[in-house]
């Protein structure tokens, strides 16, 4: 008896090593804006003035903070896994003394990752919050630009996070693998 063939249409999964050989070619623009998903190639769009005020705001308020155990890191990836490869706004990693120029963070190395939210709210919640949960992010903070306020989801589970709290003007944030460190929502959430 033949193998069934399979079905067709289907989509092709693109896998980090593909995605890392399609950079080393240069498949993409430098100013093209893309991520690998769950395999698959998402296309990002331009960051506007009040999102990259907030990141470089958040940047700074950690930077300040930071011990020597820890590095800021800004819009660069993380790899979950063999399919995944996301370029949040802001994480907070475990110190490497390489500052990861050899290897890209896992979600092992990750202590805090913030995406900064406005045109992408919706797929921060129903696309990425999940993805985050699945590969263990132990903390993700959305800063919510539409709602002026820090979403801050913990607990990761299979598909979701277990803990959220809506953190408004007037609250003080610690990240909590980071107890050293204290945020103001006031001082995020301000017009950049």
């Amino acid at each position: 008896m033949s193998p069934r063939p399979k079905a067709f249409p289907r989509s092709h999964l693109f896998t980090v090593e593909d995605w890392h050989k399609m950079g080393e070619m240069a498949l993409f623009s430098p100013e093209t804006r893309v991520e690998l998903i769950d395999g698959e190639i998402i296309e990002m769009g331009p960051i506007g003035s009040s999102h990259a005020g907030h990141v470089n705001r958040l940047n700074y308020l950690f930077n300040r903070q930071i011990t020597d155990s820890e590095i800021v890191s800004v819009q660069n990836p993380v790899i979950l896994k063999n399919y995944s490869e996301p370029q949040p706004d802001l994480m907070i990693l475990r110190h490497e003394p390489h500052f990861y120029s050899e290897k890209h963070p896992t979600p092992e190395d990750v202590l805090l990752l913030i995406e900064v939210s406005d045109s992408t709210l919706t797929y921060d919640r129903t696309i990425k919050k999940p993805l985050y949960a699945r590969y263990g992010i132990i903390e993700y903070w959305i800063v919510n630009l539409k709602k002026d306020c820090i979403e801050v989801y913990l607990n990761p589970q299979a598909q979701d996070y277990t803990l959220i709290h809506i953190m408004r003007h007037g609250r003080v944030i610690t990240p909590s693998k980071l107890p050293h460190i204290s945020v103001a929502v006031s001082d995020i959430m301000v017009n950049c």
